[in-house]
């Protein structure tokens, strides 16, 4: 039987309110790989808390595709026009130098991506494979018709970079570090899957904070606190302090998703003396099975007004990882960089993106350093895979 053919109707929405939520999220929950970054309630909370707006850089253009048949949504995608290269993780500002030395704007450029977030999943929502190519080529065509100089798509799926790497657009690859459960009854079997010297070295750590007089507790959901809320913001900006930078999200921001996704949060709170000194914040999701099984959980926020040795290991990396256990969780993604999480158990794994750039030299140009840069990003993974932290 021939498939019907038809033209889906497109939309570039300026906010996300422009779309159904409901629908949006049925969408997502039918997708391959779903996460709670993508859903309605994170991408909105990001803009009605202006930290994804045009006054920030971030001026969104989400794509969506309606069959025109159902009046339903067949395709969409989080898409913003971008200013600069800030919050994005995969780093271009070598592309936007070379721009400018040849007296060329790179800004604008179109981003597909959530904001601030370093994570590997869906970026392309789609009802099948035709309305993922349909989708995949609209953003090409949106690209070349805007006055942008380019078009980026970060951490999508494999099937969705394929799509995009059939309509021409370059594939880059990167390294992050994610944690596997193997079933572990508790932290414990986990240590002792790793070499004594590892093993040895985390019970040391973990005997440190103790030593303090530090206490950890957990806070899933609902159970967090508005003052648990306000001293985690307070830490999370302070990391931010630290490193010279401003931060990119607000306490406006994690109360809206506080209220609107607590399902997917859990805040760890180090306290000494009685008060907090030190929170981190995961957010996870468990897999649709029926023994309820599975599941990611993803290293996102830390920050610490005190500093006790080895106490960001504690909260941002073993509190996690033993919520992972108990609550059976198959992966812990620690988020971007960090070749110290390796001695935690950690193993490296290649994460990817995908690139347009409008001006044929500078493509060519991109092109060829990508060769190169593929070439080393395997060696460095092959060489870190043989520093494997586990016994033999």
């Amino acid at each position: 039987m021939n498939q019907e053919r038809f033209d889906y109707l497109t939309g570039i929405l300026a906010s996300p309110s422009e779309v159904d939520a409901a629908e949006w999220n049925a969408l997502l929950a039918s997708q391959a790989q779903p996460t709670p970054f993508l859903r309605h309630e994170f991408l909105s909370a990001l803009h009605a808390t202006r930290c994804a707006v045009p006054d920030t850089g971030w001026a969104p253009q989400f794509v969506t595709l309606t069959d025109p048949r159902t009046g339903r949504l067949a395709a969409a995608a989080p898409v913003y026009l971008k200013g600069h290269s800030y919050g994005e993780y995969v780093f271009d500002w070598a592309w936007a130098d070379a721009y400018k030395r040849n007296g060329l704007a790179y800004y604008p450029k179109l981003l597909c991506a959530v904001p601030f977030t370093p994570v590997q999943g869906t970026r392309l929502m789609a009802t099948d494979a035709r309305a993922l190519r349909h989708l995949a080529a609209t953003l090409v065509a949106f690209a070349e018709q805007a006055d942008v100089s380019s078009l980026h798509v970060l951490f999508p799926t494999g099937a969705e970079a394929q799509a995009l790497t059939e309509l021409g657009m370059m594939q880059r690859e990167g390294v992050q570090f994610h944690w596997l459960n193997d079933g572990y009854r508790d932290f414990d079997e986990f240590l002792s899957t790793l070499e004594q010297k590892k093993r040895k070295n985390i019970r040391a750590e973990r005997r440190k904070v103790r030593e303090a007089g530090v206490t950890m507790r957990r806070r899933v959901g609902k159970d967090i606190s508005d003052a648990d809320w306000r001293f985690f913001s307070k830490c999370y900006r302070q990391t931010y302090r630290e490193h010279f930078s401003s931060p990119y999200l607000n306490l406006d921001f994690f109360r809206t998703i506080g209220e609107s996704m607590p399902e997917n949060l859990m805040m760890v709170i180090a306290e000494a003396d009685g008060k907090p000194i030190a929170s981190s914040l995961v957010v996870f999701q468990r897999d649709a099975t029926a023994n309820g099984t599975g599941g990611t959980l993803y290293g996102r926020y830390w920050g610490a007004v005190e500093h006790v040795p080895c106490l960001h290991f504690e909260t941002a990396y073993y509190q996690p990882l033993e919520f992972c256990i108990e609550q059976k969780l198959a992966v812990f993604e620690g988020g971007a960089q960090g070749e110290h999480k390796m001695a935690r158990g950690f193993m490296p794994t290649v994460t990817r993106s995908a690139h347009w750039l409008a001006h044929p030299a500078f493509s060519d140009a991109v092109a060829h350093f990508l060769d190169n840069e593929t070439n080393h990003i395997h060696a460095y993974v092959d060489e870190l895979r043989e520093h494997n932290p586990f016994r033999s």
